[in-house]
């Protein structure tokens, strides 16, 4: 089994210190999956426009998605929320 790396931490780190943050501006979130799959597209859509500017591409709309990480550390989180989701939703089966 590999060893869990500094970097692995620090961005799992920074995904679970997202997650707070997601719950203390909204509160736990429970939504149907085609809720949790609109919110997802829109963090994907927001990774993808900020790999726009590095692979010399231009955005056909104004967006603040210039933070390639954060957008995929939101990306991650909004993914662990919905695990969380569906992992309570079997355990309380």
């Amino acid at each position: 089994m590999e060893q869990v790396t500094e970097l692995m931490n620090d961005v799992n780190k920074a995904i679970l210190a997202e997650r707070i943050s997601q719950n203390k501006k909204w509160g736990v979130q429970r939504h149907h999956m085609g809720a949790w799959l609109a919110i997802l597209a829109e963090e994907f859509g927001e990774v993808s426009q900020a790999m726009q500017g590095p692979l010399g591409l231009t955005s056909m709309k104004e967006t603040d998605a210039d933070d390639l990480y954060k957008e995929l550390i939101q990306v991650a989180a909004v993914a662990s929320a919905i695990a969380e989701q569906v992992k309570e939703s079997t355990v309380n089966m």
